[in-house]
């Protein structure tokens, strides 16, 4: 069976594409080809899960030539198309049927010819094959921006200048650029590395320490920064110093917005980024070369020239740049107009009216460092997994926000014509310094199992720009740089220097340690594989849900003391704010996110813990689940799928457990007003459970929109394997005698357990009982009177060495009836 789970956000990974040629600006790679380069960051900790070489212009051009139309008429079976004659310089014309209205003799053009590959700027690519078009013979095309992947325009083909090469590939015509995207499963604790500036910074230490490099990176030049005036300026409130650490901003008058140079769009392009206009692409540019967002405001939606960074009230609406209507928390960071009217979600999403446009004159340029826990937050609430949030939110590096709005400023000049129209407001009351961490150097040899000498971990530090502040012969202390929040602990420095000495240089041990042990019975492992195998082979389906579960789930559903939960500070996932209590809520989100996705019938197990807060401390037992819903059988040719599972179904899976861990001996009773089961069974020995299993009450699942009836049970492992035997399992000869039912109906107190009626059964036919089952409970004030109930309970009887008589069986069942008369009150319906 197909099973999907549904915690495929809740990856401990995010992907980041890095274009080669990018890389390139900041560190020079040599002649290292991209296949080592890819080794190389792999090595380092930057683990490059694939690699593509792509065109700057999808296709590359590949194909397609510069002609010159040598002649052109009207078709003579068509008014709107042309017959043209085009030479594209390999000694002979190509006769092209053409539709474009603006076509003309001398022109030159672009030609796509015979067996041609096109990729359109929308739709699949397509070939270009030699045909008849209304009687005539057309060997290619000539083409349009749209058709080759050049432009949107399809009002007419490309026109080149007069001084265009005939025959020239349009590939070098047009200067296509050629690069490689790495993708890289970025781990969530590297801050370091969400940039181009961040990798090149990792992989020029590498290249120091292994290649014997000298230099590291080449920063943008920012020299030239400076305010050409100072007549714009805004003012800047930061209300919520805890959300907002440091925040930057600067004026630019007079931007010209338009579309970026080709250069521009093509690193976007190379990376899967769509280009919008030059002051949006800049933005976009600066996040993926410094790894910090930026937002453009136009400075006339800014009412009163004022920025105020601060939080609203619950429920205001915020009109966002996707033309949504969105609620917002009181938690929520706002950059806000001197109105205090909401233009942007603070890190993660722009408003529909306070960005850029084509009419924007004058723009107001942020760069900020935020709370990774409130932008999380607050990304995950609203749903909006953007670049800036995922950046945000593993903590952005406070110190370069300054060069990257300066970086973001000089290209605005260079690319939209802008001037710096104020100086650079920066609100940063409590500055970040870099954080000390002392580490000696038998604790790095120690973790990393290697002997380093003492030069080798300072020239490592160096070439990560960790700066030594001190050291001895037994320890250093050394500056971590802010732009790696990680990095707190002396282990976490460990992992730095390990990270770019590599991996694969520690030694694999030539000598393997072991020691033999006294194994445990039993063993917890063998006993869930064996159990496992079982299930699987009885067409149940292993699931694997994280222990994590959310808080509301026990509070709104299942409501249990917020004393006993065990709640998490998960920045990853705030929905998921505590350690399961139980197993039920894991299994139901499994369970509908498969029905979401047309499988209904399910049959489902899950070994795992829960975890809960008692007075002694946390407790984490082990448990065995099993959840079975829809089909009892899949359909086929042999019988139908209509059947439905059902308790009988859930109980004979329990009892297969049981039997094949040798476990029997046990009392059961009939679980009451048990708030997860209508109605269902506890098998224990004396005050200790060992599985309660039954059906899922109706509102449980509507609250968990499930449709269908859910079988449930909760098989408490330790317990189990604390009951199992110790001897090997004994076969038993089967009794060839025949077994002898009887039934009774019982009339009771609604207070009388089905557990009780097995005792006195079990004492009183102790030889000759083997079963005892309850197929009906029956209740109806106007025959039985109140507060009674009856329960129809079977007997199966057998003697190993002859054939029961029915007076032998008719005495003990005598006997019962008697009891149950005397201890329980029972009246028997006969």
């Amino acid at each position: 069976m197909r099973l999907e789970t549904n915690r495929q956000a809740f990856t401990n990974y995010s992907k980041m594409e890095i274009s080669l040629n990018w890389l390139k600006n900041y560190v020079d790679l040599g002649d290292l080809d991209p296949v080592k380069i890819g080794e190389i960051l792999t090595d380092i900790g930057l683990e490059v899960e694939g690699m593509e070489t792509v065109e700057s212009i999808p296709g590359g051009l590949q194909g397609l030539v510069i002609g010159q139309v040598t002649h052109c008429e009207r078709h003579p079976n068509a008014d709107r198309l042309s017959l043209t004659r085009v030479d594209v310089g390999n000694g002979s014309e190509l006769q092209i049927v053409c539709g474009a209205p603006n076509v003309a003799k001398g022109q030159k053009v672009v030609v796509a010819t015979e067996g041609t590959l096109l990729h359109p700027t929308a739709g699949e690519p397509f070939q270009i094959k030699k045909g008849k078009i209304r009687g005539e013979v057309s060997e290619g095309m000539i083409c349009a921006e749209d058709e080759i992947g050049l432009g949107e325009s399809h009002d007419g083909i490309i026109v080149l200048p007069a001084d265009a090469p005939i025959g020239q590939t349009a590939a070098a015509y047009y200067q296509v650029e050629q690069d490689v995207v790495y993708e890289i499963g970025l781990t969530p604790n590297r801050s370091d590395a969400t940039s181009h500036i961040g990798v090149a910074r990792d992989l020029a230490a590498a290249l120091q320490i292994h290649f014997d490099r000298k230099e590291g990176i080449r920063w943008p030049d920012l020299s030239a920064f400076r305010p050409d005036r100072t007549d714009l300026p805004v003012k800047v409130v930061v209300e919520n110093e805890e959300a907002c650490p440091r925040y930057l901003g600067v004026t630019l008058a007079n931007v010209q917005v338009a579309e970026s140079p080709d250069w521009l769009k093509n690193r976007l392009r190379t990376i899967g980024l769509r280009p919008i206009n030059n002051i949006v692409d800049i933005t976009n540019f600066v996040l993926h070369e410094y790894g910090q967002p930026l937002h453009a405001f136009d400075l006339a939606a800014i009412k009163e020239r004022t920025v105020r960074v601060k939080t609203l009230s619950e429920g205001t609406v915020f009109h966002s740049l996707d033309e949504q209507d969105r609620k917002l928390s009181a938690e929520d960071l706002m950059i806000c107009n001197g109105a205090s009217e909401g233009m942007c979600i603070a890190g993660v999403f722009g408003g529909l009216h306070s960005g850029v446009t084509e009419s924007t004159q004058n723009v107001f340029l942020e760069s900020a460092h935020f709370s990774p826990q409130w932008i999380r937050r607050t990304s995950m609430r609203h749903q909006l997994r953007t670049d800036a949030a995922r950046i945000f939110e593993k903590g952005s590096d406070p110190n370069i926000a300054l060069a990257a709005l300066q970086r973001a400023a000089l290209l605005m000049k260079e690319l939209a014509g802008a001037e710096i129209a104020s100086e650079v407001v920066d609100l940063y009351p409590k500055p970040i310094r870099p954080l000390e961490v002392e580490v000696t150097f038998e604790y790095v040899n120690r973790l990393i199992g290697v002997e380093l000498s003492k030069e080798t971990v300072l020239r490592i530090l160096q070439a990560l720009e960790m700066e030594v502040l001190s050291q001895n012969e037994r320890s250093f202390t050394v500056a971590v740089p802010t732009n790696k929040s990680d990095v707190t602990r002396p282990a976490d420095v460990v992992e730095e220097i390990l990270r770019i000495y590599g991996l694969n240089s520690v030694p694999i041990p030539e000598h393997l340690n072991s020691s033999v042990s006294h194994g445990v019975f039993p063993d917890p492992r063998a006993v869930a594989n064996r159990i496992g195998d079982l299930l699987a082979a009885n067409g149940l389906s292993e699931i694997m849900a994280v222990s994590l579960s959310e808080s509301r789930y026990y509070r709104d559903i299942l409501p249990r003391e917020e004393s006993e939960l065990v709640f998490v500070n998960n920045t990853s996932n705030v929905q998921l704010d505590v350690m399961r209590p139980d197993m039920l809520f894991s299994g139901l989100e499994a369970l509908r996110h498969n029905q979401n996705r047309q499988q209904p019938d399910l049959k489902l197990f899950e070994f795992g813990k829960t975890y809960v807060r008692t007075e002694k401390g946390i407790v984490e037992p082990s448990h065995l689940s099993l959840f079975v819903t829809g089909a009892r059988r899949p359909e086929s040719w042999l019988q139908s799928g209509d059947a439905k599972a059902d308790y009988y179904t859930l109980r004979a899976l329990v009892q297969l457990v049981l039997d094949r861990m040798g476990i029997g001996g046990y009392q059961e009773s009939v679980l009451e007003e048990d708030p997860i089961f209508a109605y269902g069974v506890r098998y224990h020995r004396g005050p200790k459970a060992l599985v309660e299993f039954g059906q899922v009450h109706r509102p449980v699942l509507q609250k968990m929109d499930l449709r269908s009836a859910v079988y449930y049970a909760d098989l408490h492992w330790d317990e189990l394997l604390a009951a199992m035997p110790r001897q090997r399992a004994e076969f038993v000869e089967l009794n060839k005698y025949p077994t002898v039912r009887r039934d009774l109906a019982l009339v009771v107190e609604n207070s009388v357990k089905f557990s009780d009626i097995v005792a006195i059964a079990r004492k009183t036919g102790k030889q000759l009982l083997k079963e005892i089952n309850l197929f009906d409970v029956y209740s109806n004030e106007e025959q039985l009177g109140k507060g009674k109930r009856s329960y129809a309970v079977s007997f199966s009887f057998e003697d190993p060495t002859k054939t029961l008589k029915d007076k032998e069986v008719d005495k003990v069942m005598n006997q019962l009836i008697e009891a149950y008369e005397q201890k329980i009150g029972a009246h028997i319906r006969r």
